[in-house]
């Protein structure tokens, strides 16, 4: 078996042997998109830091479970997503990411506010400010709609990989997704309301 990536081909027969270069070049081709997912879902990098260490130390545990039927970056994004948890759950311990509340099919998911994003000068959408704006707007998600944005829409996971790295089902994954792309847009709209309200009084 062997995992194809951009970065490195991994095998999946010599890491189950217990083969410590390839686990060093597991650690070394996963290593950024695990700590990229970390700090978005926590914002904060020593919290990021210990979730990308404690990954690898729980995955080098646990190698000799793997039988590939995810990929190997899925597998190891379940264990990035359960050590952030574990993070929130200290932090916020009323929060219970695992729910899954009966309404959402039913949800009214109709934001108060649009805004036409195209009438703003391309330089201020793709801005630093503008990227801020947008990790503010993540970082303001409910965190069980974060995790799901997070590996779907900035991770680029598929819908079943998301629900393999969530243990959701993949219906539950497209209620959530849908939910945060629209809390997204609404909090955004307001924000780029503003600057549209401010080009206009300075043109």
């Amino acid at each position: 078996m062997t995992e194809t990536t951009n970065q490195a081909d991994i095998s999946l027969d010599a890491l189950c042997a217990g083969d410590r270069a390839e686990f060093a070049r597991l650690v070394d081709a996963y290593s950024a998109p695990i700590y990229r997912l970390g700090l978005r879902m926590l914002g904060n990098e020593q919290d990021a830091e210990d979730v990308l260490q404690n990954t690898f130390l729980s995955a080098l545990t646990h190698l000799v479970n793997f039988e590939g039927r995810s990929s190997v970056l899925t597998w190891l994004y379940r264990i990035a997503v359960n050590e952030a948890l574990m993070v929130i759950r200290r932090a916020k311990p009323e929060v219970n990411i695992d729910d899954t509340e009966a309404a959402d099919e039913n949800e009214d998911f109709s934001p108060s506010q649009f805004v036409d994003w195209g009438a703003l000068p391309e330089d201020l959408l793709l801005s630093v400010e503008g990227k801020q704006a947008l990790d503010r707007a993540i970082q303001n998600l409910p965190e069980n709609l974060r995790m799901v944005f997070l590996l779907r829409d900035i991770q680029e996971l598929s819908i079943k990989d998301t629900a393999e790295a969530t243990g959701l089902t993949e219906s539950n994954v497209k209620v959530r997704l849908l939910r945060a792309r629209l809390s997204l847009r609404e909090q955004l709209s307001a924000y780029y309301g503003e600057r549209i309200n401010q080009e206009k009084k300075n043109g």
